[in-house]
């Protein structure tokens, strides 16, 4: 703090003394010749003035200027510090601005950072869709474009093996269930499947798939059928015909109603031959055996009716009773 300059008046007391003195020297003159005593008193009270009031104006100065010391020396700390606090505050100024560039870089790499592991945490989550949305985040708010196409290429990746793996899984369950002629189920689960992952295209074709082998696997038992007759396997070409009889329409059913018609009476009479020389032999666990599959295959038949009536001689004569039965003509 530059110290205060105080104007001085002092300089003047010497030029008023001066003054005076001349004036005092004109009126002893004037006294001296007789011309009056005026100049001379005015004189003497100039010089009196002035020797009485120098004094106490020199005090005043000395007074004044030890004040102006003493405030000076009770200010100047006070500046000083003003001083070093306006440093002190410059500083803090430019390291809280530092500070806050700082923070907001910290704190972009941290929120960086758990936007990552959130990606890792939806990926792990299988929730595609939300690690989609967090990679376009990274693209959008933090300006990350190659990262953020490069997580977007992972979560494709993965969800894709997520996909197939399912679809790979409904596709064992659906093959069991075909193998297993359950075409109902399989066709639930190909459904299932396809809804599930409408934008895979082995899903979305799968129902279709399952239809045509099942169209496929009643060829097969058409064509199986039609070559047991050919052969004249009729035990084969029955147990074709059971088989095939679920997957036959009304049409296709009456179509072929007569060709089965003639094969059952076939049957019927093969297994009343063999009934009847069986009797005949007696032998009768294969009398009774062959009476019960007439029975069971052939209930509403003559013959089934002929047969049931012989079963309790039968199974007397195979445990050894006298009783005898007759074979039916």
């Amino acid at each position: 703090m530059e110290k205060r300059s105080v104007p001085s008046f002092a300089w003047l007391f010497p030029v008023l003394l001066i003054a005076a003195l001349i004036a005092l020297g004109v009126g002893i003159w004037q006294a001296a010749t007789g011309r009056g005593y005026e100049i001379l008193a005015a004189a003497i009270v100039g010089v009196f003035a002035v020797a009485v009031s120098w004094p106490i104006v020199l005090t005043l100065e000395s007074s004044r200027e030890h004040g102006l010391d003493a405030f000076d020396a009770f200010v100047r700390p006070l500046d000083e510090r003003m001083q070093q606090i306006n440093v002190a505050l410059n500083l803090i100024s430019e390291q809280q601005l530092i500070s806050d560039r700082t923070k907001q870089t910290v704190s972009r790499t941290r929120d960086r950072e758990a936007l990552r592991r959130a990606i890792h945490e939806e990926m792990g989550n299988k929730d595609w869709e939300a690690a989609l949305a967090l990679a376009n985040d990274m693209e959008t708010v933090f300006g990350y474009k190659q990262e953020a196409d490069r997580f977007r290429k992972d979560i494709e990746a993965h969800r894709q093996a997520d996909v197939r793996q399912h679809v790979n899984e409904g596709i064992a369950v659906i093959d069991r269930n075909v193998r297993a002629e359950q075409w109902q189920e399989a066709l639930a689960a190909a459904h299932k499947l396809s809804q599930q992952f409408p934008a895979d295209e082995q899903a979305h074709n799968l129902p279709q798939q399952v239809e045509d082998r099942r169209v496929q696997y009643k060829k097969q038992l058409i064509e199986s059928w039609q070559d047991a007759i050919n052969r004249r396997d009729i035990d084969g070409s029955i147990e074709i015909l059971r088989k095939l009889d679920p997957y036959l329409t009304p049409q296709e059913a009456e179509a072929m109603q007569e060709p089965a018609r003639n094969l059952f009476k076939e049957k019927l009479n093969s297994l009343r031959t063999q009934f009847t020389l069986a009797v005949q032999d007696h032998n009768w666990p294969d009398a009774i055996r062959l009476g019960d599959e007439i029975i069971r295959d052939f209930p509403n038949t003559r013959a089934a009716q002929e047969v049931r009536e012989m079963m309790p001689a039968l199974r007397q004569r195979s445990e050894g009773a006298p009783e005898t039965a007759t074979a039916p003509a």
